[in-house]
């Protein structure tokens, strides 16, 4: 028998439920802080990932930089597929109105800062959408440069049509990842552009 493991199992626990507040009894929430803990006290236990060209001094800065390219440029082919023979000119066409659908109205330089994007192709993209009647955008006030976007029935109902096709292609994209690896991304990716919203917020 493992005594002296399950001795050390336990004295782990007793201070999991000492240093964490409201701890939740289950293994993955002990496992998380397990992982963090250990690396607290200089014991990392994981194995570095190899990856192409590490042996030449490529750099893990470098191949993230590239996967995420990459995987943009998958989940993009994925997103093509899923609009094909229906009004959306682009994946950023139903992006728009999944953005309206979830946050309201919004003026329109509001709208092209969620989405990222310069303030050239946001308005190429919310011009195609009012041509197409799917979107539509009213005055705030008197100023006619202040105008507020908001989605058409047309749009809502394209954007009904084509929602099982659009959640399949979100689907495909992260198809090999198990649900704890889903969570353990999206923890990073928040971080991620976190950073960087408030880095641009400070240079604007």
């Amino acid at each position: 028998m493992y005594y002296n493991l399950i001795t050390e199992i336990v004295s782990l626990v007793k201070i999991y439920e000492n240093e964490v507040k409201d701890a939740n009894e289950d293994v993955y929430s002990f496992g998380q802080w397990l992982i963090e803990y250990l690396k607290s006290q200089g014991q990392h236990g994981e194995i570095e990932p190899e990856w192409e060209g590490k042996s030449k001094g490529r750099s893990a800065d470098s191949i993230i930089n590239t996967s995420l390219v990459h995987l943009y440029r998958y989940a993009k082919l994925h997103a093509k597929a899923a609009i094909a023979g229906t009004e959306f000119s682009t994946p950023d066409d139903f992006i728009y109105l999944i953005s309206l659908t979830s946050f309201g109205s919004m003026s329109k330089a509001a709208l092209i800062k969620l989405n990222v994007h310069e303030k050239s192709a946001g308005i190429q993209i919310v011009n195609r959408l009012i041509n197409n009647g799917l979107v539509e955008q009213t005055l705030i006030d008197t100023d006619k440069r202040n105008r507020i976007i908001q989605i058409t029935p047309k749009g809502t109902q394209l954007l009904n049509e084509s929602m099982q096709n659009i959640r399949q292609a979100s689907i495909n994209v992260t198809a090999p990842l198990l649900y704890h690896e889903k969570m353990d991304l999206i923890k990073l990716l928040t971080k991620l552009e976190n950073f960087h919203k408030s880095k641009t917020k400070q240079e604007i």
